[in-house]
């Protein structure tokens, strides 16, 4: 396999970061009235401004012809096509075909996936307009008051995240929680002041044997049981979202109230497909409707438009423009929204265990960096926290900024000052505040090195005019495609993530030492073996 260094487009990009590397986004605007216009673009509704980045017109033709030396566009029609593009595992790769529209045509090994994937989501929205409505009721015949999703990975944090994201569109009479972690006191605090005769449990696992899961599932079958309700009830309490029938039918829940996974949507790209059940019980089918298609929206654009005016494509070779030339190792995510401060949490699994690889997909190390640190925070919030590294530290951390010009909850002049920040801190990690302007403002000598600013710092800035259910829809998917490019032009899988596999199959071996009521032979390293018996001995 040809590597990502190998390709003559390559050595032309690191010639021009050569070039750029000491020239200052100063220099850059004053010497180009035009250029924030010019390297600003629209997709959908939302608007893409990336020139606060260290880039010129040379430097971006040479990543446009890097992309296309790496086969991008290839790549990408084999993926829309239902190619089974994740090798390792033998499948297809079609998060797409999930909010394709009831006349598209998506084929794997044949078959067209459209029509299932619309029967699952038929079968979501009457079930959500069911519990909305109140005629599906607990076993007691009581309303259904409270959902709790019980699942793990992407099985919690794009559904969660859409949920805080679409607060504004949720039912007030339904209060939608997450629980995820195995420790018990997830379970304990999301349940506290739950009644159990009014709770509806979703439990999403593709496998429905992931052990935190399960065990999660088992705790709040026996909560149920618990309250006084027999074994009956189970099933007016509990529905499941996966691919395994079998498991779904031994744990007590009706195959009825199963709704489908396949095995070519990966966990991190599957909220828009049933792992979404919680989320359109919370919003409604017109909402989730509406998410949908802003995701579609965002797919044709990135099927079809030129490199030079795709959004994601743009996203990602600046991504690799800092990670391959720069030595630059993180990336940040900034909402300006608090309805977004799951963003960062959701897109830190899509981005690292898609890109987190070190062999390429023929299974030969990579010979340069994959993939950012992925961390954020939502603004302002994240400003008295660790905006004084971004400003001023060492590392140089390339920076996302999304907004919105209209807010939900209009009070007094909130959105205004929140937005006045937003645009602030772009300008200032940019253009910074030179020693001379410090000392001019009149600044004691021995106080101006501490408070300049060096500026030429790296951002993107993304606009929409509200965070609507088509815009959440079009923000994900451009990430998503985002990160799909740059594991392209690196050469690895997107779609697979053995890496998590290692520590659950120790964690299986040792949960069976811990809990052996005989002295059980520690065969791990020194520290490992220690550690263990020191719990045991204090549990």
């Amino acid at each position: 396999m040809v590597g990502l260094r190998s390709l003559p487009a390559w050595r032309a990009a690191r010639d021009h970061q050569q070039r750029l590397a000491n020239v200052h986004l100063r220099e850059l605007f004053a010497g180009d009235a035009v250029r924030a216009e010019r390297l600003s673009l629209e997709a959908g509704g939302l608007l893409l401004d990336y020139s606060k980045n260290r880039v010129d017109d040379d430097a971006l033709a040479s990543l446009f012809a890097l992309a296309r030396d790496a086969g991008l566009q290839g790549r990408i029609d084999a993926m829309f096509a239902g190619d089974p593009i994740n090798e390792t595992e033998g499948r297809a790769v079609l998060h797409t075909a999930l909010r394709a529209p009831r006349d598209a045509r998506t084929l794997v090994r044949g078959e067209d996936v459209v029509p299932m994937v619309h029967g699952v989501l038929d079968r979501m929205a009457d079930f959500a307009e069911r519990v909305r409505s109140g005629a599906w009721s607990g076993h007691d015949g009581r309303r259904i008051r409270n959902v709790v999703n019980i699942g793990i990975g992407g099985s919690d944090l794009g559904p969660l995240m859409a949920v805080e994201a679409l607060r504004p569109y949720a039912n007030p009479r339904l209060r939608v929680a997450f629980v995820s972690n195995v420790d018990a006191s997830d379970f304990v605090s999301r349940t506290a002041g739950l009644d159990p005769a009014e709770t509806l449990f979703v439990i999403c696992s593709k496998t429905f044997t992931t052990e935190e899961t399960l065990t999660n599932a088992r705790t709040a079958r026996r909560w149920l049981l618990d309250s006084g309700a027999d074994e009956a009830a189970v099933a007016k309490h509990f529905v499941a979202v996966s691919a395994n029938r079998e498991e779904v039918e031994r744990f007590g829940i009706d195959r009825i109230n199963m709704f489908e996974l396949w095995d070519w949507v990966g966990g991190r790209y599957s909220y828009s497909s049933a792992a979404g059940l919680s989320l359109m019980l919370a919003i409604g089918r017109d909402n989730h409707r509406e998410m949908l298609d802003g995701s579609c929206v965002m797919d044709e654009h990135f099927r079809t438009a030129p490199f030079e005016r795709n959004a994601p494509v743009i996203a990602a070779l600046l991504g690799l423009w800092y990670s391959e030339f720069f030595g630059w190792e993180s990336q940040c995510v900034l909402p300006y929204s608090r309805d977004l401060h799951r963003l960062p949490a959701h897109l830190q699994q899509l981005d690292m265990e898609s890109s987190g690889k070190q062999v390429r997909m023929d299974g030969s190390r990579v010979d340069h960096p994959t993939g950012a640190i992925l961390w954020g925070e939502t603004g302002t919030n994240a400003q008295h926290a660790f905006y004084q590294l971004l400003h001023q530290g060492t590392h140089f951390v390339p920076c996302d900024f999304i907004g919105f010009a209209q807010s939900h909850d209009d009070i007094g002049s909130h959105h205004d000052l929140l937005m006045a920040n937003f645009f602030a801190q772009t300008e200032a990690l940019a253009f910074g505040r030179s020693a001379k302007q410090v000392a001019a403002e009149g600044v004691p000598d021995d106080l101006v090195a501490h408070r300049t600013f060096d500026g030429n710092r790296p951002s993107n800035t993304i606009l929409a005019d509200r965070l609507t259910p088509s815009v959440l829809g079009q923000l994900v998917t451009f990430y998503e495609h985002k990160v799909f490019v740059q594991g392209c032009l690196w050469g690895i899988n997107s779609f697979d993530q053995w890496g998590v596999e290692l520590g659950k199959a120790l964690a299986s071996t040792i949960l069976a030492e811990i809990e052996s009521e005989d002295e059980p032979k520690l065969c791990h390293d020194a520290s490992t073996n220690a550690l263990i018996q020191r719990y045991r001995e204090r549990r």
